[in-house]
């Protein structure tokens, strides 16, 4: 079986393993996020690690994929080890371990994207930039608060709906 390119999404017991990367496209005070015609939230622009490559190939590979424009990386901006139960129709109430890697990106003055992608369970996605005071659901939720300031580090979360689930 050959496993190059393939999405670095592995079955372990009834869940999911997911390493994803993810880009911080920032301009005019706003980020660009993504949403589908299947969700009720935005999400970062990227998406799994596909063997082989490494996360900044994945995220420059990603950008390019979700955007039509190529970018360069700034620098990594955070690291979210991330449990959460999937809510589409292909993974459905299952509990999903992301190791996710957020890279802010250099977007060109005259950025312009476009979006001609899917999500997995082929919903049309559309690109949407938000400004992080709007009241709008999306993930990771620390961009809202750590967005307006970002430090000069690297910066760790961990984010558990496990508990959420126990209360």
């Amino acid at each position: 079986m050959n496993s190059k390119n393939k999405d670095m999404c592995v079955a372990c017991d009834n869940g999911i393993l997911n390493i994803r990367v993810g880009a911080i496209i920032i301009k005019d005070e706003k980020v660009l996020m993504v949403g589908n015609e299947c969700a009720d939230y935005l999400y970062s622009v990227g998406g799994r690690i596909k063997f082989g490559e490494t996360a900044e190939e994945a995220v420059l590979r990603e950008v390019f994929e979700e955007t039509g424009v190529k970018m360069e990386i700034d620098r990594l901006g955070f690291v979210h080890e991330n449990y959460f139960y999937g809510d589409s129709p292909s993974n459905l109430g299952k509990l999903i371990y992301e190791i996710s890697f957020f890279y802010y990106m250099k977007a060109p003055k005259d950025f312009s994207p476009f979006c001609e992608s899917f999500s997995e369970d082929n919903g049309k996605e559309h690109l949407k930039w938000v400004s992080l005071c709007d009241d709008v659901k999306m993930y990771p939720e620390f961009f809202k608060t750590e967005l307006k300031a970002p430090a000069d580090r690297v910066k760790y979360y961990v984010t558990d709906e496990r508990q959420k689930s126990n209360l």
